[in-house]
């Protein structure tokens, strides 16, 4: 039995996350306690739960704790049984993180797997689905759709991904010249003129043609939301980077996204700081290697889980360079 501290380094839900996915891939049991001590409402809100109940269905667990507030999980995998799931949060919590708790588990089985998700898809602090689809997806062969929208608060939308064993080795040390960049606005029940009001900034931030802008207005909203970002297109992959309205005017919202792009190209790093958070686990069970800017408080948390189920296969380089070791 691995016994992991939540408050441990951020003290999220990440530590959780990382502990389930890696519960279900090593097959080590693991009591987890303190979980989120580091939030204002610490314990397993909805979309926790609903990852802790999602892997337990996943690969048939003996579970303890599965209660909303709970701050105190004890996770006993069974083996992982691939096939067709549906999960539903209940709230707008973010559908990429259930998604990503159960991947790394389904990336090893023995037979591909499609997994729904119903909840939120484009939330602040998790990876919104143009970010899933465009940035992490490709390195794990992950197929995406987005079913419905869904933003906070309502939430309501759902994301489906066909998932397909294999081995997925990274491979991201050089960016080369970036190639495209594009702008996107989306609105959801709310006027027009926000949306367009970011993609007037980026035009005349980017320099864009009409190609390169896209407007996106949500069909049959549940809730209103509002999400500009840019995608930049490079030799060796695609970043995004995002910004989310939160009652804030629309260039300022065009602003912040601007103001993440414009850090990262100063930084000449193929994988930027989410990614490289986000490819810890795929790279401790694939090998091979990334290169980013410095490492995240989260990355560092999700970087100390990892190391205590599968020690000694991710190490931190100079000059930014992780690599991972079967």
């Amino acid at each position: 039995m691995i016994h992991i501290d939540g408050a441990m380094g951020e003290g999220g839900g990440q530590v959780l996350r990382t502990s389930l996915s890696l519960s279900m891939v090593t097959g080590q049991p693991v009591t987890l306690t303190n979980i989120r001590a580091g939030r204002g409402k610490p314990g397993l809100l909805r979309q926790h739960l609903t990852c802790v109940r999602a892997a337990a269905e996943v690969c048939a667990a003996a579970l303890e704790g599965d209660t909303l507030g709970s701050g105190r999980v004890v996770f006993a995998p069974g083996a992982v049984r691939p096939g067709a799931y549906r999960f539903a949060i209940g709230s707008a919590g973010s559908t990429s993180l259930v998604l990503q708790t159960l991947l790394p588990a389904l990336l090893l089985a023995e037979a591909p797997s499609e997994i729904t998700v119903e909840g939120g898809t484009h939330n602040s602090a998790a990876p919104p689905f143009p970010f899933l689809r465009g940035v992490f997806a490709p390195h794990v062969g992950l197929e995406l759709a987005l079913e419905r929208w869904g933003f906070y608060p309502a939430g309501g939308g759902a994301i489906r991904a066909t998932i397909t064993p294999g081995r997925y080795p990274i491979d991201r040390v050089e960016r080369g010249p970036i190639l495209e960049v594009h702008a996107h606005a989306a609105i959801s029940g709310i006027s027009h003129r926000i949306g367009h009001g970011a993609l007037g900034a980026f035009k005349h931030a980017l320099d864009l043609d009409r190609e390169h802008i896209h407007f996106h207005q949500v069909p049959d909203p549940v809730g209103p939301g509002f999400v500009a970002w840019i995608e930049a297109k490079f030799a060796g992959g695609t970043e995004v980077f995002t910004a989310f309205g939160e009652r804030r005017r629309a260039e300022d919202v065009a602003e912040i996204a601007l103001a993440e792009f414009a850090a990262w190209k100063a930084l000449d790093v193929p994988v930027g700081e989410h990614l490289a958070d986000q490819l810890l686990i795929p790279l401790a069970l694939f090998g091979g290697r990334f290169r980013t800017g410095s490492l995240s408080l989260h990355a560092q948390t999700n970087l100390a889980v990892i190391e205590r189920f599968l020690p000694g296969r991710l190490r931190v380089g100079e000059g930014g360079l992780v690599s991972g070791e079967r």
